[in-house]
């Protein structure tokens, strides 16, 4: 079974957008982002919430297209309502059992985009195989929390770090066995 990576930019302290989404203090270019947009080509699955989805809206995303052209997209939604939906993007609801049938037929691990909500619900049932953090040096204060409201509990292990002069880490993190 391939495993679901969150591959997420972070706040020191542990948000990944601002008040009102706002993602204008995170590092938007460079080394690490170039490395973390290479990293994408590895992935032809992409999992998501409805706010990240819909959240591509303001960056030119056209409702029920794919935000990245080489993946297979699955929207997890209980109340979006798309009708022209790309042959590539699905809307799905929330199930351990869908989200298990994705990565039973995934050729590749899978790409978890955003988060918050989504990631936590994700955590809380075990299903995050690893977490790549974009950690910015940056302390944001508040805004959306890396695991949204979740008050899961679960042990990880560092075991790839990468540093870039702009002072960007992407830290890569495996479940605890």
């Amino acid at each position: 079974m391939r495993k679901i990576i969150y591959y997420v930019a972070s706040s020191l302290d542990g948000y990944i957008a601002g008040e009102n989404d706002d993602i204008s203090k995170f590092i938007l270019q460079g080394e690490g982002v170039e490395k973390y947009q290479s990293d994408l080509v590895n992935f032809d699955t992409v999992i998501m919430g409805r706010k990240t989805y819909e959240f591509g809206f303001q960056y030119g995303l056209e409702p029920g297209q794919p935000a990245y052209p080489n993946m297979e997209h699955y929207i997890f939604s209980s109340s979006l309502k798309i009708d022209n939906l790309s042959e590539s993007v699905k809307i799905e609801k929330i199930s351990v059992d869908k989200v298990n049938e994705i990565r039973q037929n995934a050729k590749t691990d899978i790409y978890l985009c955003g988060g918050g909500e989504f990631a936590g619900w994700l955590l809380k049932n075990g299903l995050i195989d690893q977490l790549k953090l974009k950690l910015n040096p940056i302390v944001l204060g508040g805004g959306t929390k890396l695991f949204g409201s979740s008050t899961a509990n679960e042990r990880w292990e560092l075991t790839d770090k990468e540093s870039f002069s702009d002072g960007l880490q992407i830290l890569t993190y495996d479940k605890k066995k």
